[in-house]
């Protein structure tokens, strides 16, 4: 039997994964904060578990294979955004190319005009936005485990029943 407040958990799961990547695309688009590559990895965890929210809403029975998956889900969020903290305070470097490609060996003059009219990709390592000191990947690394912990309860309280 699932107790009514348990109702809530999918609810949370939906609401925490679409208002982070809402929160995401406003930064982008309405104040023109420009993501690197390891910020839009940082997205993916919350469309994951924003979907495993609007599951378990429809399928109630999933809640609790809904509440593991994200919990791990959030932990690798953490991981994934407490990388990128490392990359901006040049802890290490980033290995996944935030600083523009490289050139292949069939390279054509009309290519490389080409790509000088695309903007370069955004450098990981550049901060554009901070409250209190802490970037949006480091505020990511909180929220992620903050929610992580709350999974962890839930998972908890439904053990009890």
């Amino acid at each position: 039997m699932i107790l009514p407040y348990t109702r809530l958990y999918p609810i949370i799961l939906a609401t925490v994964g679409a208002g982070a990547l809402t929160m995401a695309y406003v930064a982008q688009f309405g104040f023109g904060l420009e993501p690197c590559i390891l910020c839009l990895y940082q997205r993916i965890p919350y469309a994951l578990v924003a979907i495993l929210g609007f599951s378990a809403m429809r399928w109630p029975h999933l809640l609790r294979p809904a509440l593991m998956l994200a919990l791990g889900i959030f932990l690798i969020g953490a991981s994934i955004a407490f990388y990128h903290v490392g990359v901006e305070q040049h802890w290490w470097a980033s290995a996944t190319g935030c600083t523009g490609g490289s050139l292949s060996a069939t390279v054509t003059t009309a290519d490389l005009l080409k790509s000088l009219e695309a903007p370069p990709p955004k450098a990981c390592d550049a901060v554009d936005w901070t409250v209190l000191g802490v970037s949006m990947a480091g505020w990511n690394v909180v929220f992620s485990l903050i929610w992580a912990g709350a999974c962890a309860y839930a998972l908890h309280r439904l053990r009890e029943q």
